[in-house]
């Protein structure tokens, strides 16, 4: 699968791509950036509430630096994404005090353990994704 990199300004592109994300029968359209400096999914907790999760059901974790440098807190649910029309079983760290603008994390746990290989290329801005 491949994805071009989303423009965000005139000049501004970034490796985001669109994504479903799926549970309790429900589903939400919803943008994540591929990080491969992250350690896991992390997605806004209106996401969450949107999809009839209970946020401080899950796993509790902290992590710092994503925002203000302030560790903040998320709880792991698992959910499934769909991804350029394939679903895939994932782990999700929500974020009830992640800022309501941008878009989510796509990480290291729950993205790239999901495929064989995940490419950047910069100059043709876009990624690929191998099953």
């Amino acid at each position: 699968m491949k994805f071009p990199y989303f423009t965000l300004a005139k000049n501004l592109k970034r490796p985001i791509i669109p994504l479903v994300v799926k549970a309790n029968g429900k589903e939400v359209k919803y943008f994540g950036l591929v990080d491969s400096g992250a350690d896991l999914n992390l997605f806004h907790g209106e996401v969450a509430e949107l999809l009839d999760i209970d946020i401080q059901s899950g796993k509790a974790g902290q992590i710092s630096g994503i925002t203000s440098g302030e560790s903040q807190q998320f709880f792991v649910h698992s959910v499934v994404l769909n991804i350029g029309g394939w679903d895939f079983k994932s782990e999700v760290g929500f974020m009830p005090k992640l800022s309501r603008n941008g878009h989510g994390l796509l990480g290291q746990i729950g993205f790239f353990n999901l495929f064989k290989k995940v490419s950047f290329s910069k100059n043709k801005h876009e990624i690929e994704l191998t099953n």
